[in-house]
């Protein structure tokens, strides 16, 4: 029983991992462009099938193939930005939210008539061996996404912090106004901010992927909103948020499919947030800020 209590806590920890991959790229645009990119969650799925179409159509060697991967997502990102959202930048939330979930649809469609409905098979990048560690069994690709996982989260964090890039980013985070009186470009840093949160989705798209070995145009659609509820959950706009919500996030559903349903696994992690933001609106790690009008 306790063994394979802890063997659902490393799953939740390995679905979460992925789930916080997501919602930093989420919660990094909120941070600093203060919109929500609905079509974030779709990158995934366009990283899964350019990650398949790398292999299997160009057949380019894995180590390349990954890197293509997350150049076609990042390149993908800025010019959504620059076509979609840029030109929104002064426009009502309202008009953003709903261009955003136009892209949403527009990549999903446009994958449909490029691969077709049918679910493509995949077999996994990373070879899927089970490893004993004691009594506990973890397949190799459950290690392999919480090292990439642990790994990606400390560069971003250490990006952020130490770096001037890092240093624009918090600054136009703070103040778009103040920041570009101080000479930095904000345009470039909300490009950059797209561009980084879209190669974390990649990297999410080839770990998701590996798991599930199967791809079809709606990959990234559930994924997306159970990224965006960790975003929310941790609070939005907060880096540490997003890692803590979607560590949380792939705990509650792993258990909760274990123990209590299957089918009820995605009403309880709803009702999580649900009950978490009646008693702190802001998330776990949100700050609550005060709006003058």
């Amino acid at each position: 029983m306790l063994i394979n209590f802890i063997e659902q806590l490393i799953n939740g920890l390995r679905t979460g991992s992925i789930y916080a991959l997501i919602a930093i790229g989420y919660t990094m645009v909120y941070g600093i462009a203060k919109m929500i990119n609905f079509a974030h969650g779709d990158i995934i799925m366009v990283g899964a099938y350019a990650l398949y179409f790398s292999i299997s159509v160009l057949g380019l060697p894995v180590p390349v193939a990954l890197l293509v991967t997350v150049i076609v997502c990042s390149v993908l990102g800025v010019l959504i930005e620059k076509i979609a959202y840029k030109p929104l930048r002064k426009a009502q939330p309202l008009a953003v939210l709903i261009t955003a979930i136009g892209m949403s649809f527009f990549l999903q469609s446009s994958s449909l008539l490029i691969f077709g409905s049918t679910p493509i098979p995949f077999q996994s990048v990373i070879p899927n061996e089970n490893i004993k560690v004691g009594p506990v069994t973890i397949s190799s690709i459950t290690l392999v996404t919480l090292v990439v996982t642990a790994v990606a989260m400390i560069l971003l964090t250490l990006f952020i912090n130490k770096t001037k890039l890092g240093s624009a980013m918090r600054a136009v985070s703070e103040d778009k106004g103040a920041a570009e009186l101080m000479g930095i470009n904000v345009n470039s840093t909300i490009s950059m901010t797209f561009a980084i949160g879209s190669a974390l989705a990649a990297v999410a798209g080839i770990l998701y992927i590996s798991q599930y070995q199967s791809m079809k145009p709606t990959l990234g659609a559930l994924p997306g909103i159970k990224a965006f509820v960790a975003a929310v959950l941790g609070g939005i706009g907060s880096i540490p948020g997003a890692m803590l919500g979607g560590i949380l996030l792939g705990l509650i559903e792993s258990v909760s499919k274990a123990y209590i349903s299957t089918e009820l696994a995605d009403a309880i992690v709803f009702g999580v947030l649900i009950v978490v933001l009646l008693f702190r609106p802001s998330g776990l790690l949100g700050k609550k800020k005060i709006v003058k009008v």
